[in-house]
């Protein structure tokens, strides 16, 4: 059986209230009109659903129970065309953000806060990882934006710059590099080093580091996660450099933290997109929000800042910048 919502919601205003003439004053459609709606909706069914004289309308049996129907299907429409607007609004959905362990920990929290604030329909679905792996969720479409080291980035994903963070050295407390006030990076030779493992973005910026000073440490003890590395150094078995966001994550090591020089390292992270995919009105808050956070300027942990530079593809090369005195 095939009932329109015109003609339920015709029905609908005739049954309640026991008039034509007061229906069609609401609907603001002629009484005509209406009479003929009501008229199809009763052939289709094939029962009568309304006894009328000339001064009032009643409801059969088969009327009421299908008044009953009317009234869930419509309100039920109403509900549902009711949230699709506040979806279109940006004022309810999902958003997905696929990203490094280090942002999702320092710079997202402030971001999430407002939005719950906001727009407390909005959930937040975070996605932390190896830079690989966040680039390859938004790909993959499993993921709306990332915020991550872009490198080389696959066709069809553009980035535009968010902020940098620089490099530090963490050495262990009463390690004798711990009295400088900075650190260089030939300091480091023929110390063994605690590295965070070859799959991490964080690896390509530390060996191009080593690289450019000619500088070999003792040996390599590498671990997958940041918090491992922490738990390394500050037992004594090494010294490792990591970006300034990272600190969050290792707060529970007793650690001395240096600055590095000669090169100065800084790692650049950017929010990625997808460029054939238009966003949602929710995602599109949200990146509004990330906006914010720059024009506002809102404070960051030491070594860390926002970038200010024309939205373009990543560079795909580490930045390790500065004078090798």
């Amino acid at each position: 059986m095939d009932l329109s919502l015109r003609q339920l919601e015709a029905f609908a205003a005739v049954a309640r209230a026991g008039s034509f003439t007061a229906a069609a004053g609401e609907l603001h459609v002629s009484q005509s009109a209406l009479s003929r709606t009501v008229a199809e909706l009763e052939r289709t069914v094939r029962v009568r659903l309304l006894v009328r004289d000339t001064r009032n309308v009643a409801l059969t049996p088969q009327g009421a129970e299908l008044l009953a129907v009317a009234e869930r299907v419509l309100s039920a429409h109403r509900a549902e065309m009711n949230q699709l607007s506040r979806f279109l609004a940006g004022e309810r959905g999902t958003v997905t953000i696929a990203t490094l362990p280090s942002v999702a920990a320092v710079l997202l929290p402030p971001v999430i806060s407002t939005l719950h604030a906001e727009r407390p329909e909005i959930s937040v679905c975070i996605l932390d990882g190896l830079a690989r792996s966040v680039i390859d969720h938004v790909t993959a479409g499993e993921a709306d934006l990332a915020i991550t080291v872009a490198g080389q980035l696959p066709d069809g994903l553009v980035a535009r710059p968010f902020a940098q963070d620089r490099f530090f050295a963490a050495v262990p407390p009463g390690h004798p590099l711990a009295d400088r006030g900075e650190l260089r990076w030939d300091h480091l030779a023929g110390e063994q080093f605690v590295s965070i493992g070859a799959d991490s973005s964080v690896r390509s910026f530390t060996d191009a580091a080593f690289r450019q000073a000619d500088v070999r440490v003792a040996g390599v003890v590498e671990a997958s996660n940041v918090a491992t590395v922490g738990g390394l150094v500050a037992a004594g078995l090494g010294v490792t450099v990591l970006p300034a966001l990272v600190q969050a994550l290792m707060s529970f090591a007793v650690l001395t933290h240096r600055p590095i020089v000669a090169p100065v390292v800084e790692r650049r992270l950017d929010i990625v997109t997808r460029a054939d995919r238009a966003v949602s009105p929710a995602v599109q808050h949200v990146l509004g929000l990330l906006g914010e956070l720059r024009v506002t300027g809102h404070q960051l942990p030491p070594g860390v800042s926002w970038t200010d530079m024309p939205d373009h593809e990543a560079d795909a090369s580490p930045d390790v910048s500065g004078s090798m005195e």
